[in-house]
């Protein structure tokens, strides 16, 4: 397999330090072309400790008693030395054990399936005899997971190799093809092949050229039947041929609900067997019956059934399921009705449709998006068949397919259809690249959308207008964002007459008129409330536009009654999309209590109904409302979970702000490898789709890093550029908040100078009373900039003003900054008295480096600051002691880094230092350390 990836090298490295320093077995499977027999190899070469012994099984060992036990005493040395001295697996310890000799050895055998029974058990055995004996000898073997584990291994620990990550796929495309795949092919091949590398290089192979660069269309299906069974289908040999259509029958069962089993029942009484549907008789060895459901052990192998079984034989297994369904009117009976014939079908269409979208049937969306895009199919009308395909993209932006999404709407573009038709489609498009592609074109689609909306359906219109401002807000455009929200353009000029967005920072890019986009729309069968009829959407819709577009004006006066009526009707309801929008305009008022209670509300409503393209917009707006309320910590919780849901439903607009979140929390407790980690992965998304907000935030964060390692020139020049007036100042909503880190890294740097017209426009931010920290950031910035003794009293006002807002890490700051100008001017007992308070808020708040900071300041004053009381443990930074508790607590490597949504490099950087740091060898003492310090209550 090419381009081994980082997960796997991961895995190896875990799994040959247990092997080298214990010994012991590990028997490696997982589904056709997972990449079994590459791991083993990387195992064999990356194995350092010792010497190594590589084999290979074959067929004919298995005709042979211990055949396959010879080989390996040939291999260590013993040559074809009789058994009869002892038991197989006695004979091979002695061997093992000798081979070892003082240092490690270690033995892999690919397909060690194909061993006879014999030796297989003394394998098992001697494995056993050699742990026992403290032998440092591993044995590393490999067996197909599409079949069960053979029973002498049964009990013997497994190491199941899991599908690619979508990064490891692309990647293992990258080097396959060296970078030469257009970014949306890739996407395709990457989502078409599940995770399974054989699986996603046959693919590229398929691909000519023109097809690989984008420049040709690409083949439907993308993964046909020869390249399945050209992947999986060798696993099917030796299946008897009654059995046959008992797996087609299986397959197609589960093609209908999209799930990975079936009902037992169903599939055996639809494959002629209805006497087996009450006992477990048996199945062919790729199947597994338990709980009533019946399965493939690889999901692999039953596309690989169903997508190689002759057309006639796939319309005669859905028609026999059809028939053996209970309720023949049902969306599960009527799909596998429409998949036993060919051709359009007008009653089984409307048919179809009707079911889907039935309110009472309580579908989940996968199911409903799979009924009415074979609905579609089905459809012999052009208009009706791209309403369709739309109601069908609706439910796959729902379930988090924003790619599948797109491929419906475009056979939906494709068709000559009504206005409102095409308006439908056009607004949904916008909603899908708003969260999940260039946000410039989304603008074009909401804009198109709203024009061919404008005469038939004025909500829609008003929605896709919306839509479009949110779109050139995240764009940081606010030219075009106010031309949009101003038809007649007289107001435009207006712009210039204050900071632009001065009211609105930390508010996110309006994600929740993506949400509106498909709620309520064909298909979506949702109940309607007070908030949701006709007449509360619309003044919804109009107070949120006023709102926007009085705020891009610089009147927050004009924009708190209508911004204030959009929260309350949001907080009035139970439907996510109005809360979403009510969190939003929280955040502009600086009304952050409400946005937190929206955001919440918002995210248990997505999570209740079902709609999971809704929970990271909700959990965005929470971050945001955190960060604005001062508290990081809680802000980071959202954040990682948020960028877990994003990822999940391919939102990666949304993931960058969660990344943007993620390192500013991360740069106040001082991680600057997370910092950069998160920055990058911002940074990668924003420029490729444009989302300047996110993309300012990020490099705030960055800067805002490099203050508190004590690095002010750096920070100053990084944040230069995107807070002083000029083309490249950063975002027109965001900008000011990095004001603060701006002004103390040039006064900190001997710069000066550069910062009195940001404070001056900081001034005017300030004063619109949308941030609760402002007032007293900006007598903070002017106390920076302040001559003679002006300071003393602009630092105690602006701790005065910290007294009406929560948080410790701006006080701190704020407490910090006062002590070094104490102590500068020899007045050491009040330095000391700011700089304790300092240290101890940023302790309470886990800002690690900036702790260090008031700490030296401190020492310098001559006062040694008091112990914290945590111990050892106290020692590291806050990331460190997050990685420590998981690692406690058992937790993989892998399993940390999804937990705190970083690499397994990072966390593998972490973990080094955590050693380092504590003096502990292993994770052993690791866990012995950590619940000492529980049982005496140290700081975890």
């Amino acid at each position: 397999m090419t381009g081994q990836t980082t997960s796997r090298r991961q895995a190896v490295s875990q799994l040959l330090d247990v092997l080298s320093t214990g010994g012991g077995i590990r028997v490696v499977t997982g589904e056709p072309g997972c990449g079994r027999t590459a791991f083993l190899e990387h195992a064999a070469r990356s194995f350092r400790a010792g010497p190594v012994r590589h084999l290979r099984a074959d067929a004919a060992s298995s005709a042979r008693p211990l055949s396959g036990l010879h080989t390996v005493l040939r291999a260590l040395g013993g040559g074809a030395r009789a058994l009869g001295d002892g038991t197989a697996g006695e004979v091979l310890a002695d061997a093992l054990r000798a081979a070892a000799g003082g240092s490690p050895l270690l033995v892999c055998v690919d397909d060690a399936h194909l061993w006879d029974a014999a030796s297989r058990a003394a394998l098992a055995h001697a494995a056993a005899r050699v742990h026992a004996a403290g032998v440092r000898a591993g044995l590393l073997l490999t067996v197909p997971g599409h079949r069960p584990v053979d029973r002498e291994w049964a009990a013997l620990p497994l190491l199941r190799l899991g599908p690619l990550t979508p990064a490891e796929a692309a990647r293992l495309v990258d080097d396959a093809t060296d970078g030469a795949v257009d970014p949306g092919v890739r996407e395709e091949l990457v989502t078409e092949a599940e995770g399974n590398p054989a699986l996603l290089l046959a693919l590229l192979h398929r691909l000519s050229p023109a097809q690989l660069g984008g420049r040709r269309e690409l083949p439907r299906p993308l993964a046909d039947g020869e390249v399945l069974t050209a992947v999986a289908g060798g696993c099917l040999t030796g299946v008897p041929p009654d059995r046959a259509g008992l797996l087609l029958t299986a397959a197609a069962a589960a093609r209908a609900t999209g799930e990975p089993d079936a009902d037992a029942d169903l599939v055996l009484r639809a494959a002629g067997r209805a006497e087996e549907a009450g006992a477990a008789g048996p199945l062919p060895e790729v199947l597994v019956r338990a709980g009533g459901r019946i399965r493939f052990r690889s999901a692999l192998l039953a596309r690989a059934v169903y997508a190689g079984a002759p057309p006639d034989r796939r319309r005669a297994a859905h028609r026999a399921l059809a028939e053996s369904l209970a309720d023949p009117g049902g969306v599960p009976a009527l799909l596998h009705r429409s998949w036993s014939v060919t051709g359009r079908a007008r009653d089984l269409a409307d048919g179809l449709a009707a079911a889907a979208t039935d309110p009472a049937a309580g579908l989940p969306p996968g199911l409903r998006r799979r009924a009415l895009t074979r609905a579609a199919e089905l459809t012999p009308d052009d208009a009706e068949r791209a309403h369709r395909y739309t109601a069908a993209a609706e439910q796959a932006l729902l379930t988090g397919h924003p790619p599948e999404a797109l491929r419906l709407l475009d056979a939906a573009r494709s068709e000559t259809a009504p206005a409102a038709v095409r308006g439908g489609a056009e607004l949904l498009r916008g909603a899908v690249l708003l969260a999940d592609g260039p946000v410039d074109d989304a603008r074009e689609s909401f804009l198109l959308a709203a024009a061919l909306l404008a005469t038939g359906r004025r909500e829609a219109a008003d929605t896709a207008v919306l839509g479009a401002a949110d779109a050139a807000w995240a764009a940081g455009d606010p030219a075009a964002c106010l031309q949009v929200l101003t038809p007649t353009g007289t107001a435009t000029a207006a712009l210039g007459a204050g900071p632009a967005g001065t009211a609105v920072a930390l508010a996110p890019t309006g994600d929740g008129v993506g949400a509106a986009a498909v709620e309520g729309g064909a298909g979506s069968g949702r109940a309607t409330g007070a908030v949701t009829s006709p007449a509360g959407r619309s003044a919804l819709l109009r107070d949120h536009r006023d709102g926007m577009r009085a705020v891009l004006l610089g009147r927050f006066d004009l924009a708190a009654a209508p911004l204030r009526r959009v929260v309350e009707r949001g907080l009035h309801g139970n439907e996510p999309e109005p809360l979403l929008r009510s969190a939003a305009a929280a955040l502009m008022l600086g009304e952050v209590t409400a946005a937190r209670r929206a955001g919440a509300r918002a995210l248990a409503a997505a999570r209740t109904l079902g709609r999971a393209a809704l929970e990271p917009r909700a959990l965005e707006y929470l971050a945001y409302a955190e960060l604005r309320a001062g508290r990081h910590q809680l802000a980071r919780t959202h954040a990682e979970e948020g960028l877990r849901t994003a990822s999940r439903t391919g939102q990666r607009n949304t993931a960058a702000h969660h990344h943007a979140v993620l390192a500013l929390a991360a740069s106040i407790e001082g991680e600057k490898e997370v910092v950069a980690e998160h920055v990058a992965a911002a940074l990668h998304t924003t420029r490729r789709h444009g989302l300047a907000q996110a993309a300012m935030l990020a490099q705030w964060a960055a800067a805002r890093a490099d203050l508190g390692a004590g690095r002010p020139r750096e920070a100053a020049d990084r944040l230069g550029p995107l807070v002083r007036p000029g083309a490249r100042r950063g975002h027109f909503a965001v900008w000011m908040l990095a004001v603060p880190c701006f002004v103390e890294a040039t006064a900190l740097a001997g710069r000066p100078e550069h910062a009195p017209t940001v404070v001056e426009d900081f001034a005017l931010w300030a004063a619109c009373g949308a941030d609760p920290q402002a007032p007293a950031q900006l007598l903070r910035c002017r106390a920076l900039l302040a001559t003679g003794d002006a300071a003393d009293d602009l630092y105690l006002r602006a701790l005065d003003r910290h007294e009406e807002t929560a948080g410790d890490f701006e006080r701190a700051r704020t407490e910090l900054l006062y002590g070094k100008w104490l102590r500068r001017r020899r007045r050491l007992r009040e330095a000391r008295a700011r700089l304790g308070e300092a240290l101890m808020g940023f302790e309470r708040c886990g800002a690690h480096l900036w702790a260090q900071q008031a700490a030296a300041e401190l020492r310098a004053g001559g006062a040694a600051p008091a112990e914290s009381g945590g111990g050892e443990l106290s020692r590291l930074t806050p990331q460190q002691l997050r990685i420590a508790r998981r690692v406690a607590e058992g937790a993989t490597n892998r399993e940390v880094a999804l937990s705190l949504s970083v690499s397994t490099r990072t966390v593998d950087y972490h973990l080094r230092n955590v050693f380092a740091t504590l003096g502990v060898r292993s994770r052993v003492e690791l866990v012995r350390l950590v619940g000492q310090a529980e049982k005496t209550g140290a700081r975890l």
